[in-house]
């Protein structure tokens, strides 16, 4: 066996123990056979859903919005962050904020927190293009703006600049019109229900959101800080996955 060979299986092992760590195996294999079919439906969906967005539809919009400066993270920030994703998704995910790595991707979570919530998504037998994933601002909040290069440089959504963009998002989700929202962190969960609560007690069951199922879970950074938060998250991803394949 050619050394670059071998070297390419030790990785693949380290992924899967990686992975079976994360989340364990025994809940992976729980969820796998009803998790199968999951995307094809959610394809299907793409076409049957009344009320659904269009890329068409969504495209026009983000023109429309994304030269703003209602606030001065438009007049700070690199790219409008508008969000990407399935138009007809069933699944939304809803963050803070673009980060350093979103502000020059264009794209929210990419970062290290971004690729966390793929493997999330992967693991609830979905793609990443099979949901939308937007954040409650389109522009990077930095805590010194005068220093885009600096990483580290985040901070959280300032009242006036949230009030400025939620439209934006509350427009996004109706043109999407979602099965079930997955609200990531306290600022998002905080702001869609207008709670002082915080995520450790808003997570772990569903609330509605003009007519739509919301489920508040931990962000994934969180998660990067606080690995014993998984186990919580992990439970949140069942209780969607279980909803979404109800129906």
């Amino acid at each position: 066996m050619k050394r670059s060979e071998f070297g390419k299986i030790v990785r693949k092992i380290k992924e899967s123990i990686d992975e079976e760590k994360m989340w364990g195996a025994a809940e992976a294999m729980l969820l796998e056979s009803r998790n199968k079919h999951l995307s094809a439906r959610a394809g299907k969906a793409e076409v049957k859903k009344t009320g659904a967005g269009s890329p068409g539809t969504l495209a026009a919009y983000k023109k429309k919005i994304e030269g703003c400066t209602m606030c001065p993270l438009g007049r700070t920030r690199i790219n409008f962050v508008f969000g990407v994703g399935n138009p007809a998704a069933r699944l939304m995910f809803v963050g803070e904020g673009p980060g350093y790595d979103e502000d020059r991707a264009g794209e929210p979570f990419v970062g290290r927190a971004g690729q966390l919530l793929t493997k999330i998504i992967e693991a609830m037998g979905m793609r990443r293009e099979d949901v939308y994933i937007a954040n409650i601002v389109k522009c990077h909040p930095m805590t010194d703006p005068s220093n885009p290069d600096k990483r580290g440089n985040d901070r959280p959504p300032t009242p006036e600049e949230t009030s400025a963009c939620l439209p934006y998002l509350e427009h996004q989700i109706g043109l999407i019109n979602p099965a079930i929202i997955c609200t990531l962190g306290n600022s998002a969960a905080r702001t869609l229900l207008k709670s002082d609560q915080g995520i450790s007690k808003l997570r772990g069951r569903f609330v509605e959101y003009r007519g739509i199922r919301l489920m508040p879970t931990y962000h994934p950074a969180a998660l990067l800080r606080n690995p014993s938060l998984k186990k919580d998250v992990w439970e949140d991803m069942k209780k969607i996955v279980a909803a979404l394949n109800a129906g």
